[in-house]
């Protein structure tokens, strides 16, 4: 058995913030603990205990591998991956989501032969919408991110690739970049008629392969912070 799993950082913004788009360019750390312990909590409750941690090397995932692995009490270090960053997203990094809206609606609409300036703030904002829905349910790069999702396809082929028989891998990454891994299981599409693709804070994944069957997906974005403990 080969088994991967994937875990989404912690928190960035306290309760009452506006968050933003935060990708790669932006590093923020984390601003609670529980979601990240709450990763090790649920793994350990599962008995899977990671014999390999990698993380993108931005604080908020550093972070949070290392506080899932102290709470599962994991002798090996976390090793810094940058190809397993944040995306980049470009002129919307840092903005509020009525802001990312409204730019990718004047975007969308000048692609369409449309002037923007002739159609009404909430039109905008609509058109943005669809193109956020796009990126949410499909992974569908809006206009003007700085995204290449051939390359982070092939990281995960690639890591996923690389565990060995009798194995479990821990990935901790972001949103961005996490809604790409279902490729290794051979059907994206059908995993995203199925699934949300967006991992929530603190989410886990959980993949797992037995000789040369395909890899599936046992788990997909389970809030472990939530899961009752286990006694």
């Amino acid at each position: 058995m080969k088994t991967l799993i994937i875990a989404r950082h912690g928190n960035t913004f306290r309760p009452g913030e506006t968050p933003t788009r935060v990708g790669s360019r932006t590093d923020l750390p984390l601003v609670e603990e529980e979601r990240a312990r709450g990763i090790g909590r649920y793994l350990k409750g599962l008995g899977l205990v990671p014999t390999r941690i990698l993380a993108a090397p931005l604080q908020r995932t550093l972070r949070t591998a290392e506080l899932a692995a102290e709470e599962l009490g994991v002798p090996c270090p976390v090793t810094p991956d940058p190809r397993f960053i944040e995306i980049d997203y470009g002129p919307d990094e840092n903005r509020t989501e009525q802001e990312v809206a409204l730019r990718l609606g004047k975007a969308t609409a000048l692609a369409a032969g449309q002037d923007p300036e002739s159609l009404p703030p909430e039109k905008l904002e609509e058109l943005g919408a669809q193109a956020i829905e796009l990126w949410n349910s499909r992974a569908i790069v809006p206009p003007g991110w700085v995204v290449d999702p051939q390359q982070i396809i092939r990281t995960w082929q690639e890591t996923a690739d690389s565990v060995q028989d009798g194995e479990t891998l821990l990935c901790v990454s972001s949103n961005g970049t996490i809604r790409f891994a279902p490729h290794i299981t051979g059907n994206y599409a059908a995993f995203c008629a199925e699934h949300d693709i967006k991992v929530p804070t603190g989410g886990v994944c959980i993949f797992t392969r037995e000789g040369d069957a395909a890899w599936k997906c046992d788990v997909w974005g389970i809030k472990a912070f939530k899961q009752p403990q286990s006694k």
